[in-house]
């Protein structure tokens, strides 16, 4: 070694050779290979998830699968409440404009917590709300309020907007930047988890026990018999979500006293106090992956809800049955969703999020129009099929959006929360449209919201890396 110090040197080439030099000053460089962002050394040593973070990923998974099982269990209420307070399906419909509603107006709260505070405090407190809303659910049984039952779905929801605000971008941070997307479709792939138990849940406790009696025998009916009958199927809605709401306290219990490091559940005061919504507001605008992406955002949560709220309903129309025999076909929906989530995060190791998300938005059209041409079996498992199609859809859009925001990605994720607002308003369209023409022709909604998805699709393949 000479007087100056020696290193060996390697610089990586596109042919594979090296190159040895000597006679270097120690210092810290590395070559990189031509048209690569990162070393491969690198990449290969990068965690998946930060070590300190390990325990904070596992049970934040458990708040993913929760906010699942409160969704579809709702998705099957549309018909229960249709046919318990005997209303038409628009009017039941409110229960997702209740529901999706509370996530747009919540959103930006949870940002100024997770702001203010961190996004540990933002996931108890929606967390806290959920539980609330779970419970409200008893007196609104005895009451037997149709009204009373869309607060309590609102007051669920909040919680669930404010724990969502919060742990996407919480999720994305617990690891490199590289990996961000596969890890929120990763943690994304236990939300399905959690709507097959709530699809189940609906389909034991709430859809077997409604009375089978129609609307025009319930209208013949003597007040006292409908009064009990009512009084019975309500108690079969509640009972699901009072017992959600014990799980839900086990599940605050358990990240209230979990430790996080403190930079991460930490905000520095002086960061704190220079908060500019405004400002903050006109960055996040002036960017056209983001605007686009929450505009992308609000047509998927509607191409979602649209497909699930109203699957019983078409496959009714298509085969007969009943809404218990029904269910059975959102249940295999939900299983393929559950799946795909863990085949799609594998082949992100392979192809480009974007351009998954593209194809497969141009999937669920074509499998949407072609329900509404077939209306046959082959069309019931058309729909059943467009799970497959969802299953990439919100993580994708989600950390495409948020990609390179930084200090902005707080009030970021509140954004792209708040286009949850689709599964409030295209349900109603689809509603309407079903009470007009009928579930068949209804699927032409949710086609031309899968047709947005794919242009931003194809926008986020051309104008961005991801």
């Amino acid at each position: 070694m000479s007087d100056a110090g020696e290193v060996l040197l390697v610089c990586l080439f596109e042919d594979g050779k090296h190159v040895l030099s000597s006679n270097y000053k120690i210092i810290d460089v590395v070559c990189f290979m031509k048209n690569q962002n990162t070393a491969p050394e690198k990449s290969l040593s990068a965690p998946f998830v930060y070590p300190n973070m390990k325990i904070a990923f596992i049970l934040l998974i458990t708040c993913f699968a929760a906010w699942g099982v409160a969704a579809n269990m709702t998705d099957p209420l549309v018909k229960v409440f249709s046919k318990i307070f005997t209303m038409s399906t628009f009017e039941s419909a409110l229960v997702q404009f209740a529901y999706y509603g509370a996530y747009f107006c919540l959103a930006i709260p949870a940002a100024f917590i997770n702001a203010r505070y961190s996004y540990k405090a933002g996931v108890l407190t929606g967390l806290g709300l959920a539980i609330l809303g779970a419970l409200a659910f008893y007196p609104a049984s005895v009451s037997m309020t149709y009204g009373f039952f869309l607060a309590a779905l609102f007051i669920l929801a909040a919680g669930l907007s404010i724990l969502e605000t919060s742990a996407n971008p919480f999720v994305m941070t617990m690891g490199p930047e590289g990996s961000a997307a596969r890890r929120l479709n990763l943690a994304q792939a236990f939300n399905p988890v959690g709507t097959n138990i709530g699809v189940f849940l609906a389909a034991t406790l709430i859809l077997p026990n409604l009375n089978t009696a129609s609307a025009e025998e319930r209208a013949s009916m003597a007040p006292e018999m409908l009064l009990s009958i009512r009084a019975d199927e309500l108690n079969s809605v509640m009972t699901p979500y009072v017992g959600m709401a014990f799980v839900l306290m086990i599940i605050w219990a358990l990240i209230y006293f979990m430790r996080i490091p403190k930079s991460e559940n930490k905000v520095n005061v002086d960061e704190v106090q220079t908060i500019d919504f405004m400002a903050t507001l006109g960055r996040l605008l002036a960017r056209k992956q983001y605007r686009w992406g929450v505009v992308a955002q609000f047509f998927n949560v509607a191409a979602q809800t649209c497909t699930w709220t109203f699957t019983i309903q078409y496959v009714q129309e298509t085969l007969g049955g009943t809404e218990a025999s029904a269910s059975d076909y959102l249940q295999y929906s939900l299983i393929i969703f559950l799946i795909s989530r863990f085949v799609m995060t594998w082949l992100m190791g392979f192809f480009r999020p974007a351009v998954l998300l593209s194809i497969l938005a141009l999937l669920g059209t074509a499998l949407c129009l072609y329900a509404v041409m077939v209306p046959d079996v082959t069309g019931v498992w058309a729909i059943v099929s467009i799970s497959a199609c969802l299953s990439l859809m919100f993580p994708t859009i989600y950390s495409i959006a948020l990609d390179g925001l930084g200090s902005d990605t707080k009030f970021g994720s509140a954004g792209l929360v708040m286009a949850i607002l689709g599964g409030a308003v295209m349900p109603l369209v689809q509603g309407a449209t079903i009470d007009e023409y009928g579930a068949i022709i209804s699927y032409v909604v949710p086609a031309v919201c899968f047709l947005v998805v794919a242009a931003y699709g194809m926008f986020s393949v051309k104008n961005t890396s991801v």
